[in-house]
C-alpha cells in the first residue's frame, strides 16, 4: 500500500512538468522546522536536540545553549 508504480512514455517526458513547489508555512505545526526556526529563534521540540532541552539539566542546557546560538562575540559563546 505505500509504493505506487507508475509507467510513463518517452511523450510524457517532452511536455514541461506543471508541477508548482509550494512554500514552506513557518507557522505549520506539522512541519519539520530543524533547530533554528525561520525568525532565528531555537526550537526546543527539534529530535536532534535527543530530549536534553527537557531532561533533568534541562533548563541548564537552555540557558547554555541560548548563550551560545545568541553571542555575538569573536568566539561564539564566550
Amino acid at each position: 500500500g505505500k509504493d505506487r508504480i507508475i509507467f510513463v512514455t518517452k511523450e510524457d517526458h517532452e511536455t514541461p512538468s506543471s508541477a508548482e513547489l509550494v512554500a514552506d508555512d513557518p507557522n505549520d505545526p506539522y512541519e519539520e522546522q530543524g533547530l533554528i526556526l525561520p525568525n532565528g529563534d531555537i526550537n526546543w521540540n527539534c529530535p536532534c536536540l535527543g530530549g536534553m532541552a527537557s531532561g533533568p539539566c534541562g533548563e541548564q542546557f537552555k540557558s547554555a545553549f541560548s548563550c551560545f546560538h545568541y553571542s555575538t562575540e569573536e568566539i561564539k559563546g564566550s
